[in-house]
């Protein structure tokens, strides 16, 4: 071998340890990122699952499965997972619907305050969810609130209807809220992917003798199918996940915890109760569900790409 043929050889070996090592400056601190930060927990609420604990003393009780058992009979849970679910849908359905039709309104239509739309629309998502769930709490408030006032100027006596004080329409009262508050980041990752679409596209369905709701269909939403799937699994985590704030704010999971979801369940029995080994046991049931969900909407969601060439 000549000697400018093991220069080679070295300097090829030498680039792809360089290249190596920079790979791995960035993946090895993300996984230890994740492994403390997600991982970990996740291992250690199993592990308090299989006791019965306070969370404040020193002693904890070995009682293996009890606590998951203690939950399959527990009303209190089912009616937790049904509210998360109905606002799992609720949400998907009212925030898809709302943020397509500004979405494509804003983008297709042409309105000359398209950006002052954009950010009026998007306001509550730099709200905090506690000020939001303040905020609508004033509006439900039967006394003072705006919705009693307004719909108090069509009768003739004051409106002073508790909204929140019903346990079979409690929980519909914070999908308002809820999608009020999501709207705006949706809408705008849908104008992003319209706007990526060809003018050339609706040109050509124009001439054809396409009319705006054909071009909907075969255009739009075809082309943008991805957004709207990652929108979906989005919601649904952040449902699942995030629910505990908005409903602990509003309701704290009552009247006569109709309004309850996992999050708060979770919140009540752990903090409040001081039942930390049954919370855990809530916490990686939140885990599974998420998990069995987002498997199950990708599978029913599961569409050819359509590409724009």
């Amino acid at each position: 071998m000549s000697l400018l043929g093991g220069i080679g050889i070295m300097n090829s070996g030498t680039a792809k340890w360089q290249r190596n090592i920079f790979i791995a400056s960035f993946i090895i601190p993300t996984l230890l990122f994740f492994g403390v930060f997600t991982i970990y927990p996740v291992i250690q609420g199993l592990y308090y699952s299989f006791f019965d604990w306070s969370g404040m003393s020193e002693t904890k009780t070995f009682i293996g499965f009890d606590n998951f058992k203690e939950m399959f009979h527990d009303p209190i849970v089912w009616r937790a997972i049904g509210n998360d679910y109905f606002l799992v849908a609720g949400k998907i359905i009212g925030i898809m619907v709302l943020a397509t039709f500004f979405a494509v309104a804003l983008t297709r239509f042409g309105f000359k305050l398209a950006g002052f739309f954009r950010s009026i629309f998007f306001i509550p998502n730099v709200i905090s969810v506690v000020v939001i769930g303040v905020l609508w709490n004033f509006i439900y408030n039967p006394q003072i609130g705006f919705l009693n006032a307004f719909l108090s100027l069509f009768t003739k006596e004051k409106v002073t209807i508790t909204w929140l004080g019903f346990p079979d329409h409690t929980i519909w009262m914070l999908l308002p809220p809820a999608i009020w508050a999501g709207i705006g980041f949706y809408m705008i990752l849908l104008i992003a992917a319209i706007q990526s679409i060809p003018e050339s596209y609706y040109e050509a369905a124009n001439i054809e003798g396409a009319g705006e709701w054909r071009q909907f269909w075969n255009i739009t939403i075809p082309l943008v199918w991805e957004q709207i799937k990652v929108s979906i699994i989005n919601i649904m985590m952040t449902t699942l996940n995030g629910s505990f704030v908005i409903v602990w704010i509003m309701t704290e999971g009552g009247p006569d915890n109709s309004s309850q979801v996992m999050g708060s369940y979770l919140y009540q029995m752990a903090f409040r109760q001081f039942h930390f080994g049954y919370g855990a046991a809530i916490g990686f049931v939140i885990l599974v569900l998420s998990l069995i969900t987002t498997i199950v909407l990708q599978r029913l969601m599961r569409h050819e790409s359509v590409e724009m060439s």
